[in-house]
């Protein structure tokens, strides 16, 4: 069986500049949140592994551009850093900065390589943080400062904007779960976060429709579908308010200009509403998107609590449900984490039935795997469980184009074998294999596989005895 796709599908992958890059503190950059928590406990990420070592793109730019080439990418993702363009947060430009992003765009573009930015991809500049970060209001008019530099540089080439990628990741992992700086656990000041990064992101938007860009602007959310335990009232009362507190928390504001009324009922039922100003209304109204990109990896199985709420505990998501392992779930043995295809199908069919179809594409999707290298036969990684991890979720995206979702491509996380926050390089991804002593790139199976697929805007149904 064919599977097809519509004409100028967007065939990619995606990555971030902190993740690649390499020169943490190069090249004129300042250090990020990630540079000061590695000074502080190194332990903390995976054999010591910070972000200095990475697979190096501040240096090998003109080749790893020509690498997406061989793969047959008509789009890529990648962000700008922040404390990279502007050290200090709010100062002056680095000149350096402004010579490597339009070296970047400039070759992306001569290689037929649409560029896709992303203005924020987790790496608060440390300078920002020092003033609070997210929580300060302050911060937020110097993102909006930094994001129309962005705009004034390189708007005259690129078409394709996003404010933020998965919003909700510093917010649960800096301010809920403890695992990214600044490693604070309360709910209140979580809240704070994610609503300021909502005025922050509208404020962008803001200023790229100010500025009359011939171009788009949207965000990348990483929506993980909440699927109840049974149809029982208490289990899907559960999976609803997972869904308000993790996807709708964002998705509502960016599609619909205001946040659902229950999720702000619940939060203020619970003292936890974070503090709104005059204008914020008017403001986040302004910041609706052109167009959505979709992060999907798996699915959050739910269930309603077995057990009653302390009520003398911190308050936490936690209060309203309970994690729910679904039996005979289909696993990645490697990350731990289920693999569910439909659910690719299921937010597009979300987007389309309740909120009005927008223009999304699948901004990430991916399969990380541990000690790659035993896959390694005549020199290359033969990674036929990630061909059909990505041919089964393109099935899944193929259903919901046919049935009229308006979703534009998939891009795959990620191009090359890169640094990971905490995990390091535990877990590999990429459809080029690094070796990260030598730098030496080898393209995997897969990437000879999307190839293929991209220049054929489709595929045939994978025969497993190919």
């Amino acid at each position: 069986m064919k599977y097809s796709f519509p004409d100028n599908f967007w065939w990619g992958s995606a990555s971030s500049a902190l993740q690649t890059e390499g020169e943490s503190l190069g090249g004129g950059k300042s250090a990020t949140i990630w540079d000061t928590w590695y000074a502080q406990q190194p332990w903390r990420f995976h054999q010591q592994i910070g972000p200095a070592e990475t697979s190096g793109f501040y240096q090998h730019w003109h080749e790893d551009i020509a690498l997406l080439k061989r793969l047959n990418h008509n789009s890529f993702r990648t962000s700008l850093s922040w404390s990279r363009l502007i050290p200090d947060g709010s100062g002056e430009v680095n000149p350096e900065a402004v010579t490597f992003y339009n070296n970047v765009i400039d070759e992306l573009l001569t290689q037929g390589i649409t560029p896709f930015i992303t203005l924020f991809h987790f790496d608060m500049p440390m300078a920002m943080q020092e003033q609070g970060g997210w929580e300060n209001r302050e911060v937020i008019t110097a993102f909006r400062r930094y994001a129309g530099i962005c705009f004034e540089l390189f708007g005259d080439r690129v078409s394709h904007w996003f404010t933020f990628n998965e919003p909700i990741v510093p917010v649960e992992g800096g301010y809920l779960y403890d695992f990214h700086y600044p490693n604070i656990v309360d709910f209140k000041r979580a809240a704070t976060v994610a609503y300021h990064t909502v005025l922050a992101h509208a404020s962008a938007v803001q200023a790229y429709r100010t500025g009359q860009y011939n171009g788009e602007i949207g965000i990348v959310l990483n929506l993980t579908p909440s699927y109840p335990r049974s149809q029982n009232p208490a289990d899907l009362t559960a999976a609803h308010r997972a869904d308000l507190l993790f996807n709708r928390s964002f998705l509502d504001p960016v599609l619909r200009g205001e946040y659902p009324e229950d999720l702000v009922v619940l939060l203020k039922e619970h003292g936890q509403l974070p503090e709104c100003q005059p204008g914020d209304a008017a403001l986040i109204a302004d910041g609706k998107i052109d167009l959505l990109g979709v992060n999907y990896y798996q699915p959050r199985r739910v269930k309603c609590r077995d057990s009653a709420i302390n009520p003398e505990a911190p308050f936490m998501p936690e209060w309203f449900f309970d994690s729910y392992e679904m039996p005979g779930r289909k696993m990645n043995p490697w990350r731990g984490w289920e693999i569910y295809e439909p659910g690719i199908y299921d937010i597009l069919t979300n987007l389309r039935e309740n909120y009005g179809n927008p223009r999304c594409f699948i901004s990430e999707n991916g399969m990380g795997v541990e000690n790659e290298q035993r896959f390694i036969q005549n020199g290359k990684i033969e990674d036929d469980y990630r061909i059909e991890f990505i041919s089964e979720h393109l099935k899944w995206l193929h259903k919901g184009i046919s049935e009229g979702c308006n979703c534009l491509g998939y891009h795959m996380w990620t191009f090359i074998d890169n640094w990971s926050w905490c995990n390091g390089y535990k877990n590999r991804y990429g459809f080029i294999q690094l070796d990260l002593a030598s730098q030496k790139r080898i393209v995997k199976k897969s990437g000879e596989w999307f190839a293929t697929a991209s220049v054929n805007n489709g595929f045939n149904e994978v025969n497993e005895n190919d």
